[in-house]
């Protein structure tokens, strides 16, 4: 008689848990291969940071191979959401789309009066990053230019005021290298001109004023998932809004204009989809594939949320370690201080760090480009405060837009400033580094003299 075989069987969930020990065993294998050699590893500004953990995140989202925007996404919006204390959270492929969907947002019709159209003003800054002013420019609006204050960095407020004309709708400005702006005085501004605020904290996830998170103050806030940022996904971004009006109007831009709700995957959400009537479609077209904006298609996959909830377990450390590395590089630099102008931030104000920015005094016995060029020559990465004055930018100088005063101190800025990493990647080790030469550039100063 044969014998018969009893054939093993495994589960779906059997599966997926093997795979899973094999990441973890992969991962441990790679890890073991990093270290820092001082003088020959380079010590980055921003980077990824990360364990087992999201790649685990990431294949078991590749695995239910649903290619769009599913169950981790909507855990990550409403983690997200409940993280900066706001009602709503609409996840974007970019920090850059979050902005681009934040003005758009505001030229919806549905706004009517409150609406921004043609030729309207937008505040903003003049040093900053591009993509939070190219959807001004992108919606036929005119940026009106301010400056910023040196040691913050962030908004002159009093220059805010000035710029404010009969043709101002809106002021879009960010919290610069997470370190928050006047949020009290900005709000109160626009409140008394009926201004809608944008909040750009592509920079700033974690921050808080008045112990209250950015992104929770403006009527509309973004933020950005890029590897520099708090917490990563390769590529992403978020919109975050209390307003359940502007909620409707921001997921209408992102998911092509449409005016329909419905998630990936849902039909019918409303229980009327072949029951409405809107513009000069015929009644019972198929609400699916009626357009009440010129939209886009701003989408992010499930396979990147998957990362960003691994990653938001960890935001609480991440800001933590930025707080610590950027308070051990404030408290060695400050021996430079007579050449040396070192960042300043509000009283009220808890910064989610970015980076650490260093202005080098005009009347310093080296400039910028000297002490850089040391610095990256010893591998030690830096970076210039993004776009330094953006009027000044090749790609505007056909742009119509509207400045007040001279912009001196983003003139300033982009001559004399540049920053260096507090991401929670940089080790004890590294920070020791970076403080011997640091140490070394100065004695080489009175070696020289």
């Amino acid at each position: 008689m044969p014998t018969s075989k009893v054939k093993n069987v495994m589960t779906e969930k059997q599966i997926r848990k093997d795979i899973n020990k094999k990441i973890k065993q992969l991962y441990q294998l790679r890890e073991k291969k990093q270290r820092f050699i001082p003088g020959e590893s380079r010590v980055l500004c921003s980077g990824r940071v990360y364990d087992e953990d999201e790649i685990i995140h990431l294949v078991d989202a590749s695995l239910d191979f649903w290619l769009t925007a599913g169950r981790y996404a909507r855990k990550l919006e409403l983690e997200l959401a409940q993280f900066v204390g706001v009602r709503s959270c609409l996840l974007t492929n970019s920090g850059s789309s979050a902005n681009l969907l934040a003005l758009s947002s505001l030229t919806s019709p549905s706004l009517k009066e409150r609406r921004l159209q043609k030729d309207d003003e937008v505040i903003t800054v003049a040093s900053g990053f591009p993509t939070t002013v190219n959807p001004i420019i992108q919606n036929n609006l005119v940026p009106v230019f301010v400056d910023v204050d040196l040691g913050s960095y962030n908004v002159k407020v009093s220059q805010v005021k000035e710029a404010i004309t009969k043709k101002t709708k809106a002021i879009f400005i960010a919290h610069t290298l997470g370190n928050p702006f006047a949020v009290d005085q900005i709000l109160s501004i626009a409140r008394e001109h009926h201004l809608w605020l944008i909040e750009d904290c592509c920079d700033a996830l974690g921050a808080k004023f008045n112990g209250q998170a950015v992104g929770s103050f403006g009527d509309i806030a973004t933020c950005s998932f890029y590897p520099a940022h708090q917490i990563t996904m390769g590529e992403g971004g978020a919109v975050f809004t209390n307003d359940p009006k502007l909620k409707k109007i921001l997921l209408s831009f992102r998911d092509w204009g449409r005016d329909c709700w419905c998630e990936p995957g849902k039909e019918n959400t409303c229980g009327k989809r072949f029951d409405w009537q809107l513009g000069d479609m015929p009644l019972g077209y198929d609400h699916k594939y009626i357009y009440s904006h010129i939209g886009y298609n701003l989408k992010i996959t499930d396979m990147q949320a998957a990362i960003g909830v691994a990653q938001l377990a960890k935001l609480p450390k991440f800001i933590q370690l930025r707080r610590k590395n950027f308070d051990q590089l404030h408290q060695f630099l400050k021996d430079y201080e007579p050449f040396l102008l070192l960042p300043e931030s509000l009283d009220q104000a808890e910064p989610s760090w970015f980076g650490y920015p260093i202005y080098v005094k005009p009347d310093a016995p080296f400039s910028r480009r000297d002490i850089v060029g040391f610095l990256e020559n010893h591998h030690i990465a830096t970076r210039m405060l993004f776009a330094g004055n953006l009027t000044k930018q090749p790609a505007y100088q056909e742009v119509v837009f509207r400045k007040v005063g001279n912009l001196e101190n983003a003139d300033a800025i982009m001559k004399n400033l540049f920053w260096i990493g507090v991401y929670p990647g940089i080790t004890v080790k590294q920070l020791l580094y970076i403080k011997s030469i640091f140490n070394k550039f100065f004695r080489s100063l009175k070696t020289s003299n």
